[in-house]
């Protein structure tokens, strides 16, 4: 049995890996899932239903019963989600539940495609580990909070620039300090640095890698 190709990007907030991994999945056909959705969806129910997304009863029951189709895609690019998605993202329970989900994405890709593409924080460390090529993703916290910062504007949020760099450094923290899938790179992942590139230039330079990954 042919095993599916599985690709794993990781790295932090705004450094245009959810950009990447959605050209690679349509460059070499691929299924795509943005797991970092399921945590922000996890985050918004815990709001949703009252809670706060920081205490672990409420955001594993949410983690629990999330259904994510109920989320349309607005709901969960505000800024306000992804602080959320870092705050349950640092619980254990969390995670487990949402665990199985991203490995049966990665071994049964949907729509009968021959493999798929995850971006998150821990793909390559935890959730596919034996994936066939792993990237970490990253730029300098500049670059992330001016790429943020225009991203929130072309919405029409009106984020001041001091505010999302705050948010940022601390989201960065919560995430490469957590005891449970810290943010770090797997120990064979490719580092892109974007800080410099353009968006054609990053996919040109992670395509080229993972060809010559499936060609090995």
């Amino acid at each position: 049995m042919i095993q599916p190709l599985v690709i794993a990007i990781d790295g932090p907030a705004a450094a245009g890996k959810g950009t990447l991994a959605r050209r690679l999945a349509a460059a070499f056909n691929l299924a795509y899932l943005d797991t970092g959705s399921l945590y922000r969806a996890t985050g918004v129910a815990t709001l949703r239903a009252g809670g706060n997304p920081a205490l672990e009863a409420d955001a594993v029951k949410s983690a629990q019963t999330l259904d994510i189709a109920s989320f349309s895609p607005s709901d969960l690019r505000t800024e306000q989600a992804g602080v959320a998605a870092s705050q349950v993202a640092f619980i254990p329970g969390v995670r487990a539940a949402l665990l199985d989900f991203q490995r049966n994405f990665a071994k049964q890709p949907p729509h009968g495609k021959s493999g798929a593409v995850l971006d998150g924080r821990d793909i390559g460390t935890v959730v596919c580990p034996d994936a066939a090529a792993k990237l970490f993703v990253t730029a300098s916290l500049e670059a992330r909070v001016q790429r943020r910062v225009k991203e929130l504007r072309d919405k029409g949020e009106t984020y001041i620039e001091a505010r999302v760099r705050a948010d940022m450094e601390a989201r960065d923290a919560r995430d490469k300090d957590r005891s449970v899938a810290p943010l770090v790179p797997a120990h064979d992942a490719w580092i892109l640095d974007t800080t410099a590139l353009s968006a054609d230039e990053a996919f040109a330079q992670a395509e080229a890698y993972i060809i010559s990954k499936v060609k090995r």
